[in-house]
């Protein structure tokens, strides 16, 4: 990543005209290598999940570039960027804000294995694998995130 930026705009006056910005991220570059796990800390309302949501354009950067692999993840189109998402993640600080009440873990687990596009016919497997991988029982699949604990909820989430 290279010199990336992201300004939201400062709306005022009667007719909501920008009268400004506040630079929410700041002019960040940092490598990572393959293979290679990276966690950014910082302040409450530092920029650090600005910085994530713009890494992965959930929010369009204001300037800077973002490469994965060679590939300009800030240029890219919607397909491109689609794939491109595929191998990348964000963990979210918190586990319940990021997991939909309303659906179960397989559910929620169901949906990311559609975006990998895994066959329907293993879905069951699969599911029951990965909770199996976080160490959580099998009776988890069928239950909602406010049922697990937060290590619980933090697991699915990754």
């Amino acid at each position: 990543m290279r010199n990336l930026v992201k300004q939201f705009p400062l709306r005022g006056g009667v007719l909501g005209r920008q009268v400004g910005s506040v630079q929410a991220v700041s002019d960040v570059s940092f490598d990572i290598a393959a293979g290679e796990t990276f966690g950014l800390v910082g302040e409450s309302g530092c920029g650090k999940s600005t910085l994530g949501r713009s890494i992965l354009r959930l929010i369009e950067p204001s300037s800077g570039q973002v490469l994965l692999s060679g590939r300009d993840v800030t240029g890219a189109d919607r397909e491109a960027l689609r794939q491109l998402r595929r191998r990348m993640q964000i963990v979210f600080q918190d586990p319940l804000a990021s997991l939909h009440p309303r659906m179960t873990v397989a559910e929620i687990l169901t949906e990311g294995l559609r975006l990998a596009e895994l066959p329907r016919d293993r879905l069951e497997t699969r599911i029951s694998d990965l909770l199996d991988m976080v160490r959580l029982p099998a009776d988890s699949a069928a239950r909602y995130p406010h049922e697990l604990s937060g290590g619980q909820r933090q697991r699915i989430g990754i």
